[in-house]
């Protein structure tokens, strides 16, 4: 298949599949006597991988760092397990700043008048240094 089946199937677009592989999260594909690009279905699984592993907010590299184990054959539950806890930590603290995010601009929004004059105390907090939210 060339690259657009490839991405449709992968319910991706192109452009998702020329940076995976600029990136080197995907192989270059073979070509054919005509010079393009053939991909099969392991190219179709491994976006499948990568696109999985993007949705669930790994990063480019912790996705690099997956296939590197899963390519070498020689990866362990044990460590895709410690790979993950850790990933559920990260989430977890971007979780607790998110919500101290929403507490500060909440708080913000609950001392705004919503008046018809240029005066808006959201606008002043901005202005204005902050504290350690």
């Amino acid at each position: 298949m060339q690259r657009g089946e490839l991405a449709k199937q992968a319910d991706c677009n192109i452009e998702t599949v020329r940076y995976y592989e600029k990136v080197g999260l995907m192989p270059d594909p073979p070509r054919s006597t005509g010079g393009h690009r053939v991909y099969n279905n392991d190219h179709l699984k491994r976006l499948t991988f990568i696109r999985r592993s993007r949705e669930l907010g790994f990063t480019v590299d912790e996705v690099r760092g997956l296939l590197e184990l899963v390519d070498g054959g020689n990866f362990t539950c044990a460590e895709i397990h410690d790979i993950t806890v850790d990933h559920v930590k990260s989430i977890q603290a971007k979780i607790a700043d998110l919500k101290k995010l929403e507490k500060v601009l909440k708080g913000m929004a609950a001392q705004c008048t919503q008046g018809d004059i240029p005066e808006c105390h959201v606008i002043d907090a901005l202005f204005t240094a902050s504290k350690a939210m």
